[in-house]
């Protein structure tokens, strides 16, 4: 299968806005969950949002009414726009497709799951 393969990172200041893309075409089938998830420096990989094909969402409460998870079906894309960013917000993202429901997926932050390599985001104040 094809790997996920993140875009869409830089360097921004707080209160900027990035989107962040993922292509997921080896892991389109609806029985995936896709997701995003970050690991901030010298801090544990965390979950930030995740969604299944029927578009429901779960989001981390740090990034909630900040950060939107959405799906492009026909382009087999996943896409996080992120607005009103924080220096919190700094880390690597990565994308993900695993079996797993978008809540416990959104928990399972080294799960069996395809993984991309990763796009870094940097938020400076």
């Amino acid at each position: 299968q094809a790997p996920l393969v993140e875009s869409g990172g830089g360097s921004v200041q707080a209160g900027g806005s990035l989107k962040l893309s993922c292509v997921v075409s080896g892991y389109a089938s609806s029985r995936y969950s896709w997701g995003w998830f970050r690991e901030p420096p010298g801090k544990r990989r965390e979950g930030v949002a995740t969604i299944d094909s029927t578009g429901t969402t779960s989001y981390a409460h740090s990034v909630k009414g900040r950060f939107t998870i959405s799906k492009d079906n026909a382009k087999n894309m996943i896409y996080l726009a992120m607005n009103n960013l924080e220096p919190e917000d700094s880390g690597m993202y990565y994308c993900v497709a695993d079996t797993l429901p978008p809540p416990v997926l959104l928990t399972t932050p080294h799960g069996m799951g395809a993984w991309g390599q990763g796009t870094l985001v940097t938020v400076s104040s």
